[in-house]
């Protein structure tokens, strides 16, 4: 297996077992939530962020829990295998970004801009 093919191995895993269920109380929303109902969206790099600038407190700080995660999971992988942590955040990011569309989900364009597929 190639160096490439254990970060996207192991990038898949993170990012389907780090954050998705991550709720801030039992009153507040969790990440799925907040992507099917527009608030978070995925960006190139793997990590989310808040689809409008003056997101309600609740959003913003489950994408700084969110992004916690995924960055430590990501730090982690990139130690392991001796990678580049922008290398795994990438392969992490396509995997996301393809969830995203699949999902009809906002996604982050390379100039910054939110889309939904």
């Amino acid at each position: 297996m190639t160096i490439y093919s254990h970060i996207k191995h192991f990038a898949v895993v993170a990012v389907l077992t780090t954050g998705f269920g991550l709720a801030l109380s039992a009153a507040a929303i969790d990440l799925d939530q907040a992507r099917t109902q527009g608030l978070i969206g995925e960006r190139a790099d793997g990590l989310v962020a808040a689809v409008a600038p003056s997101s309600a407190a609740d959003v913003r700080a489950l994408v700084d829990t969110i992004n916690a995660a995924r960055l430590a999971e990501y730090k982690s992988i990139a130690q392991k295998n001796g990678t580049p942590l922008e290398a795994v955040q990438t392969v992490a990011g396509e995997k996301q970004i393809q969830r995203a569309k699949e999902n009809k989900w906002y996604v982050m364009d390379a100039s910054g801009r939110w889309l939904k597929p």
